[in-house]
Formats: structure tokens, C-alpha cells, sequence
């Protein structure tokens, strides 16, 4: 496997079992032991190779739209003290940072031969990402979707399916990501040849959370030179909301070996019990979830407990395993905020830079402002990681309250 793993830019990678230092691995039933062996192989033999880059890095530029903007969010930055710069992956095509992911694995599926594929989604983005780039690589797409997040993510359930994908209601456990990922594993052992799993997340058993942070670390990559162009250096602190983890190990993995304060914002929810949020690196344990040995919120009995929070995206038990190692370490901080503190923060966005950031980013928001209050002048970078418009019929259950001018 080592031969596999290119030199990395700082930081960890995974070893030959695929684990980052005590966590990761694979923990999967016999049935699917061939399946990630062939995507391993499918891996090693494609990921890295030059025809397979280039077709990547075209599509991200041609299709995806990137590089996204590095903006200067100059009132925001009045109203904290500090200077605030947001890495725009709201801006990527389908709206957030996970068609970066969904095409260069729709790409993958391709050349291993798949005639479908599956895929899970939580806030409905990773689906909507999943849907457009099997339509533009010409696979057919059904999507897993727990009950709870159809009815909160709807703008996102239309677009999956005018896309093209059979979108597949899930009914069992807690009706939201978790219990899909585990209907679309099921599916995947009916056929594990035929079926490409499209896994969303840097979660998992190996190699997701190494083929998912190999697909996301441009976001890190753009955005760690374009403050050197625009802002004439490296912010002193980055920050980016942390569900299952790929859009801040994309913006965190090429920031690893720079003098840089890296803050990752669970979901707070409604309160420190559990049941109460989805704060997994402040609040779990050790233990096995959907194949990877990481930190997951479980009761005593080892039992995996169900999650709330008011962002679909973040509504997750468990966590990657490479950010459970750079908690470990201390290489990185995790944080969280609540619902009602990132309700607050996607507000004053809206209001002060014009931008309606999804909740799920509304979570960093919160906790950078929280961090500005106590370490004034200095620049940030807040990884924006999608736009908003999928939330609203969560949001019009919260009216906006209202501003003035002055206020803002």
C-alpha cells in the first residue's frame, strides 16, 4: 500500500492497514471484503495516474468551476476585529464543496467498469453532487436519504431528481445519514462488482477517508496560495465546520505543516446530553462505525446513539478517523457550536457580506466570531463550504429578525 500513498504535503497518511496512527482501518462484514479490495486496487492503479489527473483537474476546472474565490469579507471583519477571508466553496458547481469529491469518484467508478451507482446524502449536497457528476460521466445514480432529511432538505430531494437519481427514502434507525449510509452498504453487497458506492464523507472503512481527502484537499491547496496572492500572507487561524469531515480535512490537510491554528466546529445542537447533539470529537468515545475504528457518540453499552442538530449535514454520529488523529495529537482543535449560535451567525452574514452560507458553515461561523472576541487584529480564513438556499425550509421556522443598518 505504501507505493500507493504519494509523498503528502504535511501532515499523516494512512499505513498499509489503513489507519491513521490508532484509528481508521476496515471493520466490514466478509460479504464486502472484495468489494473495498477491488476499490483498493482501483485506487492504487488510478488515482495518481496522469491520464486520471488530467481528466480530474479538467473537470474541476471546466465543470466544477474551480478555483473558487478567496473573498475579503470587509464588514464582517469590522464587526469582529479581525480580518476575515472565506474560502468560496458555495460557489463550485451544484453549491458546496462536495462535487469536488463526487466527480473524481464518478470518474473512478467509471474506469473500474460500474454500471451504478449508489451514494448517501445527509443536507441533500452530497446527493445533488453525486447526481449531476454521474449524469456528466453517463452512470445511472440512486441516492439514500433518511426520512427526516427529506422533509428538511426538499429543494435538494427536486434537484437530485431532475438530475436524473432515484432518490430512496430510508425509514429505519434515526432516519437521517447515518441510517443511510448503512441501507446503501446493504445494497452494495447485492452486487459489489456492478455497484460503485459513492461514499460522501471522510468516513469510513479504507480508503475512503484517504480517496475522499485526496479528492478535497484542493480546497486547501487553492486557498493556502491564494492567501499569499491576496491577503500577502498565511492567516494566523483557519476554521471549518466538521460533520463527518471532508470539508475541513480538504481545507486543514495542506494547512498541516504551516504555523497555523486550525479549529474544527462540531454541531452543538440543543445541549451537552446525549441525544442533544452531534458534537462527536468533544463528547464520544472510542469505537467501530460504518467500517472505521474513530470517535462515535455511544451510550455505556456501546450502543451508537442517535444525534440532533438543526443542520442535516452535521446530524452525524461518528466522525473521520483522520480527524480523530489530529485531535489526538493536537495538531488540531474541535470545537462546537448550537443551533441557536449558528442560526445567529448565518444571520449576521447575511446581513453584513450578502452571502447566505449554509448551516453547516453557520457553525464555524460562529465559533470564529467567538475566537475574534478574544484575539483581535489578527486574519482568519473560514471555509465556506456551501450555500444556504437548500436550508430555507429549515430557516422560515426561524424568522429573520430585523436589522437595521446600524446594527450591522
Amino acid at each position: 500500500m505504501k507505493d500507493l500513498l504519494q509523498a503528502p504535503i504535511n501532515g499523516e497518511l494512512p499505513d498499509e492497514r489503513g489507519r491513521f496512527g490508532a484509528f481508521g482501518g476496515r471493520y466490514v462484514p466478509e460479504t464486502l471484503v472484495p468489494a473495498f479490495e477491488r476499490l483498493e486496487q482501483g485506487v492504487r492503479d488510478h488515482l495518481h495516474e496522469a491520464s486520471f489527473q488530467k481528466e480530474f483537474r479538467r473537470e474541476l476546472r471546466e465543470w466544477v468551476g474551480r478555483p473558487t474565490a478567496l473573498t475579503l469579507a470587509p464588514r464582517l471583519s469590522t464587526l469582529w476585529g479581525t480580518e476575515v477571508w472565506l474560502k468560496r466553496e458555495d460557489l463550485a458547481h451544484t453549491g458546496a464543496h462536495k462535487v469536488n469529491n463526487a466527480i473524481g469518484q464518478a470518474i473512478l467508478a467509471k474506469r473500474l467498469g460500474a454500471n451504478r451507482v449508489i451514494a448517501e446524502t445527509g443536507a441533500g449536497q452530497h446527493g445533488v453532487a453525486a447526481a449531476a457528476a454521474c449524469a456528466r460521466v453517463g452512470l445511472p445514480c440512486s441516492v439514500y436519504m433518511g426520512a427526516v432529511d427529506i422533509e428538511r432538505q426538499a429543494p435538494n430531494v427536486d434537484r437530485m431528481r431532475r438530475l436524473g437519481a432515484e432518490v430512496i427514502a430510508v425509514e429505519s434507525g434515526d432516519k437521517t445519514l447515518r441510517a443511510a449510509i448503512d441501507e446503501a452498504l446493504r445494497e452494495w453487497v447485492t452486487d459489489p462488482t456492478g455497484i460503485y458506492y459513492l461514499l460522501g464523507s471522510a468516513v469510513g472503512a479504507h480508503p475512503y477517508p484517504y480517496l475522499v481527502r485526496e479528492l478535497q484537499k484542493v480546497i486547501g491547496e487553492e486557498a493556502r496560495q491564494q492567501m499569499l496572492d491576496q491577503a500577502g500572507a498565511l492567516p494566523h487561524a483557519a476554521f471549518a465546520c466538521v460533520g463527518g469531515g471532508s470539508n475541513a480535512i480538504g481545507l486543514f490537510y495542506p494547512l498541516l505543516g504551516d504555523d497555523i491554528e486550525l479549529i474544527g466546529v462540531e454541531a452543538g445542537g440543543t445541549g451537552d446530553g446525549l441525544g442533544e447533539n452531534a458534537a462527536t470529537l468533544a463528547t464520544g468515545t472510542p469505537g467501530v462505525l460504518q467500517g472505521a475504528y474513530t470517535i462515535i457518540l455511544q451510550n455505556e453499552d456501546g450502543q451508537v446513539q442517535e444525534t440532533h442538530s438543526i443542520s442535516a449535514g452535521l446530524d452525524y454520529s461518528g466522525v473521520g478517523p483522520e480527524h480523530a488523529m489530529l485531535q489526538a495529537t493536537g495538531r488540531v482543535k474541535y470545537v462546537s457550536a448550537r443551533d441557536d449560535e449558528a442560526l445567529e451567525a448565518l444571520e449576521e452574514l447575511c446581513a453584513a457580506e450578502g452571502i447566505l452560507t449554509a448551516l453547516e458553515t453557520a457553525h464555524a461561523y460562529a465559533y470564529a466570531r467567538k475566537w475574534s472576541q478574544s484575539n483581535p487584529g489578527k486574519r482568519i480564513l473560514i471555509g465556506n463550504s456551501g450555500r444556504g438556499d437548500k436550508d430555507m425550509p429549515t430557516l422560515t421556522k426561524y424568522p429573520a429578525r430585523p436589522r437595521t443598518h446600524a446594527s450591522t
